[in-house]
C-alpha cells in the first residue's frame, strides 16, 4: 500500500467509518434481519449492492490508512484523537459485523430470569429476542465467563430493553478500548516500543472499529482488563501490591473469558525483579498467580455459579471454517480423501492435534521467556492460542494485536493478519469463510506447511555453531 500524509489518513479513516456506519443502517446485523444470509442473498437483496460496496469500501479506507501510518505517528495525542474520530461513527450505528450482542442480551435475560446459562439455552426462558439469535445458538450453553452472565444479567435489568441492552453493551466495549488506551503505554516503555506505535496498531485497527465498537464485543473489556493487569504487573516489579492489584485484574479478564488465563504464567515471570530465580517466581510470581486464580475462583462462587463455563467453550466446535488452521487441515484431508472415493471425518483428530500442539507450544514459550522477554511470550502465546483453536473470528485477533502492538519490534506479519482478517464478514455478520471453503481450506493448508517447514529451518540454523573467524 502506498503511504499518505498522516493528516490525509486521518480523513480517510474516517471516511471509511461514516461508510460502514452507513452500511450498518442499510443491511448490518439487524435484529430482525435474514439469519441464514448468503453473500448471493445479500447482493440480490433491497440495496445488497450498496451495501456491499460500502463495506469494501469503508474497510478498505480505514485498512489504507491504519498500514500506511503504522510506522509514523506524530505523537500519542494525535492517535488517540484519530481513533476516537474512526470510533464515532460506528457508536451511534446499529450492531456491525455479528450477531454476538443479542446473544449477550438473551443470555442476561436467562441469567435475570434464574436460568444458569451453562446447564440450558437461551430458548429455556424463552429469551424475550430470541428470533434475534441464530439458530445455531439458541439451545447451546453460554461459553462466557460467570463475571460476563453477571454483568450481562445486569444491563438486561438496568435497560429492560433491547435496544437499551445494546447501548450499555457497547458503552462496556468503549471502557474496554479506553482501558487499553490506559495501558498500553505502560507495556510499551517497558518493552523499549514507542507508545503512539502500540496505540495505533492495538486501536486504530479496522477489526476495533469494526468488530470491536460496532458488534460490541465482550472481547474488548476482556483485552482491557488484561493489558491493565499486565501494565500494572511491568510497573513495579516485585512489590506486592500491585502484583497482587494486576493478578486481580488479570483474573477479572478470565472471569470473561477464559482464554486471558493463557498469559497469567508469563505475567508471574513479568511480576521478578531482577533475574529469573525460582525462589524469585515463586515469592513474585505466586502472588500473580494466586490473585489472578483468587478472583476467578471468587466471582464463579459469588454469582452462585459452578464451572460448567469450562465446557460451554466447546460450543465453537459447531463452527467448520477454514479460518482455523487446523480445521482447515481437517477438511483438506477430507478432500483428498473424497477424491479417492473415501469419505472420513478428520476434523475432530486434526482440531485434537492444534489443541495437543497448543498446550506443548505454549510451555516452550513460557520456558523460553524465563530469561527474555516475558511480555512480548505473552503476546505471542496469545497469537498461538488464537490460531490453533479450533474455531477462528476476526475480533480475535484483537487478543494478541493488543499485546504484540506494545511488545514486538516486528509488526509486519501480525499487523497482516489483522488486515486481512477485516475483511473477512460482511456488514450484516455473514462469514465469507462458511462460502470460500475450496480454495480456503486447501490454500489455508498449504501456508501452514509453508509456516511449520520455515520454523523448523529456522530452529535448526539456531542450533548450528557459528562460523570460526
Amino acid at each position: 500500500m502506498s503511504r499518505v500524509p498522516h493528516h490525509l489518513s486521518r480523513w480517510l479513516g474516517l471516511a471509511g467509518s461514516v461508510l460502514l456506519a452507513v452500511a450498518a443502517f442499510l443491511g448490518g446485523a439487524l435484529p430482525h434481519g435474514d439469519l441464514r444470509p448468503t453473500p448471493v442473498s445479500i447482493w440480490q437483496g433491497r440495496n445488497g449492492p450498496l451495501i456491499i460496496a460500502l463495506w469494501l469500501v469503508g474497510t478498505g479506507l480505514m485498512a489504507w490508512a491504519w498500514w500506511s501510518l503504522r510506522d509514523r505517528l506524530p505523537s500519542t495525542r494525535w492517535v488517540l484523537v484519530t481513533v476516537a474520530l474512526w470510533l464515532l461513527p460506528l457508536l451511534i450505528a446499529p450492531p456491525l459485523g455479528s450477531r454476538d450482542v443479542y446473544a449477550y442480551a438473551c443470555q442476561g435475560a436467562s441469567w435475570s430470569g434464574g436460568i444458569n446459562p451453562y446447564e440450558q439455552g437461551v430458548s429455556a426462558l424463552p429469551c424475550p429476542w430470541l428470533d434475534t439469535i441464530s439458530y445455531i445458538w439458541r439451545d447451546t450453553a453460554a461459553p462466557y465467563g460467570p463475571l460476563f452472565v453477571v454483568v450481562a444479567g445486569a444491563v438486561v435489568s438496568a435497560t429492560g430493553s433491547l435496544v437499551g441492552s445494546i447501548v450499555l453493551f457497547r458503552l462496556l466495549a468503549l471502557a474496554g478500548v479506553a482501558l487499553t488506551a490506559w495501558a498500553l503505554p505502560t507495556l510499551a516503555r517497558r518493552c523499549g516500543v514507542p507508545a503512539e506505535r502500540a496505540l495505533w496498531l492495538a486501536l486504530a485497527c479496522p477489526l476495533v472499529a469494526v468488530h470491536v465498537i460496532g458488534g460490541a464485543h465482550n472481547d474488548a473489556l476482556m483485552v482491557g482488563l488484561l493489558t491493565a493487569g499486565l501494565a500494572v504487573v511491568a510497573s513495579r516489579p516485585g512489590r506486592p501490591g500491585p502484583l497482587l492489584a494486576g493478578g486481580l485484574l488479570l483474573g477479572l479478564a478470565a472471569g470473561l473469558k477464559v482464554t486471558a488465563l493463557v498469559v497469567v504464567p508469563f505475567a508471574a515471570l513479568a511480576a521478578i525483579a531482577g533475574p529469573y530465580r525460582f525462589r524469585a517466581l515463586l515469592r513474585d510470581g505466586g502472588l500473580v498467580v494466586g490473585a489472578a486464580v483468587a478472583a476467578v475462583v471468587g466471582v464463579t462462587f459469588a454469582a452462585g455459579l459452578d464451572f460448567g463455563w469450562v465446557t460451554g467453550l466447546e460450543q465453537g466446535n459447531l463452527v467448520i471454517a477454514w479460518t482455523s488452521p487446523p480445521t482447515a487441515v481437517g477438511q483438506t484431508i477430507d478432500y483428498l480423501a473424497a477424491l479417492f472415493g473415501a469419505h472420513i471425518d478428520a476434523l475432530p483428530a486434526t482440531r485434537a492435534i492444534g489443541v495437543l500442539v497448543l498446550a506443548v507450544l505454549l510451555v516452550w514459550l513460557w520456558w523460553r521467556a524465563r530469561h527474555r522477554e516475558p511480555l512480548w511470550h505473552a503476546g505471542l502465546a496469545l497469537a498461538a492460542t488464537v490460531a490453533l483453536a479450533p474455531l477462528f473470528h476476526p475480533w480475535y485477533w484483537t487478543w494478541p494485536l493488543a499485546v504484540l502492538a506494545a511488545t514486538a519490534r516486528r509488526t509486519g506479519w501480525f499487523s497482516l493478519i489483522a488486515l486481512v482478517s477485516s475483511f473477512l464478514v460482511l456488514a450484516d455478520g455473514t462469514g465469507l469463510a462458511r462460502f470460500t471453503k475450496m480454495p480456503g481450506a486447501p490454500l489455508m493448508t498449504l501456508l501452514v506447511i509453508v509456516v511449520a517447514v520455515r520454523l523448523v529451518r529456522s530452529a535448526r540454523a539456531a542450533r548450528q555453531p557459528a562460523p570460526a573467524d
